[in-house]
């Protein structure tokens, strides 16, 4: 048996320490911010049968063709780790046949995904993501709750960022528009690379998505999809822009973004910052009010969003809050069943710590100092006679003498 070390695979990482904090306090902070929009909280299983994520985000989807971590189990099932957090949320609503239950659905959620691809900056192969979905509001106006949501969240943190938006259409005006666009593309499909020589074929919006310099210089004289919309597209694409606009909030309208997944309809939207190098994405979303019915419910209208937790944590801004941090000794082996009394009771309120070693009082203090306590409590024989406790507190230097009951 080899002595070698056991390390981490490869684009998998602790999180730890300083970045444990910044990843905590994002998470609550976020997740104040969806209960305010009247979200809840829930969790979907990290294994999920593959052929959820090849119905959903598509067959033709560079995540279902190259990156899915996927096996078959001791039970002969083909099963994956999820690569993206709306599948499954949209298998529990159909599952629990909730689509015929009719009604308005909020949820929102967070944990690890992940994918199979080259770790670089700012992309793992398991990453987290904290994202909302909603079910049954077929109205733009939600699309614009989402996006609002996430700029709030956004602010919250003093991220900046620049919203691009776009319009996919509907099963209504996107057939004729892939007609064109593949029209478009056949002229010199020789020179685009060899994903979108295939993409003309099996999904030819994902050629607009492509970062390929020479696919893209292609593209600027291609079809638009928001110059071939329908009536109602149109008119719910301009209440949106209606409804920011009104609001305040800045957006630019980018008619290649098309999002990563086959599941989106007319509203589609990203955030992206350029403090963070190359991989500047760090929310997107949209609609998708055909994915319960993909995946065997009745139709019902989607819209969610997705934010890569790990592309914000450098970015992320702590805000002060000073918490009280109090340390805990006993000063005699007497006094120390009456200290861990009293943290338990303490510990109700306040994050309190404590060591089990009798010491003295300079002890004491050095060792409240390595974990940043500000308020040192000790009992030793004359304390535990008194039933008081002697209490100092080390930003203002104060120094008293409570009762326990008090303390």
């Amino acid at each position: 048996m080899s002595n070698k070390n056991i390390q981490s695979l490869r684009g998998m990482k602790d999180i730890v320490n300083e970045e444990s904090t910044l990843f905590t306090y994002f998470v609550d902070n976020a997740s104040a911010i969806a209960k305010r929009y009247g979200f809840s909280y829930m969790e979907t299983p990290i294994l999920e049968e593959t052929a959820l994520f090849k119905r959903s985000v598509g067959e033709s989807s560079d995540i279902v063709n190259k990156e899915m971590y996927n096996f078959i189990d001791k039970g002969e099932h083909e099963v994956c780790l999820r690569p993206e957090g709306t599948a499954g949320v949209v298998r529990h609503f159909v599952e629990k046949k909730l689509d015929r239950a009719g009604g308005t659905q909020r949820w929102y959620y967070y944990g690890p995904m992940f994918r199979y691809e080259r770790p670089q900056k700012g992309r793992l192969r398991e990453f987290h993501q904290f994202g909302c979905e909603v079910f049954g509001v077929d109205s733009v106006i939600e699309d614009a709750n989402i996006i609002i949501m996430i700029k709030d969240i956004l602010d919250f943190f003093e991220i900046g960022f620049k919203l691009q938006l776009n319009s996919l259409g509907d099963q209504n005006c996107m057939p004729q528009y892939k007609e064109s666009l593949v029209q478009h593309l056949t002229d010199f499909k020789a020179e685009l690379c060899e994903d979108c020589q295939v993409r003309i074929g099996t999904n030819p919006i994902r050629v607009l998505d492509c970062k390929n310099e020479t696919c893209q210089a292609k593209l600027i004289d291609a079809p638009k999809i928001t110059h071939n919309l329908c009536e109602s597209c149109d008119s719910d694409f301009e209440k949106l822009k209606e409804i920011l606009d009104f609001n305040g909030v800045e957006y630019e309208i980018d008619t290649n973004l098309v999002r990563g997944l086959d599941y989106y309809s007319k509203t589609a939207f990203e955030f992206v910052s350029n403090e963070i190098g190359a991989q500047s994405a760090i929310a997107g979303g949209g609609r998708y009010d055909r994915l319960v019915e993909f995946l065997g419910g009745r139709p019902t209208a989607g819209v969610g969003f997705a934010i890569g937790i790990e592309r914000l944590l450098e970015l992320v801004k702590m805000k002060e809050t000073k918490e009280d941090i109090v340390y805990m000794g006993s000063l005699d082996e007497a006094s120390l069943n009456t200290v861990l009394k009293a943290a338990n009771s303490k510990r109700k309120t306040t994050k309190t710590l404590v060591e089990y070693t009798p010491r003295g009082f300079g002890k004491h203090f050095k060792l409240a100092e390595k974990v940043n306590a500000n308020i040192v409590a000790l009992i030793g024989e004359k304390e535990l006679n008194e039933g008081t406790i002697y209490i100092k507190n080390i930003d203002s230097k104060e120094e008293y003498t409570l009762k326990l009951e008090e303390f």
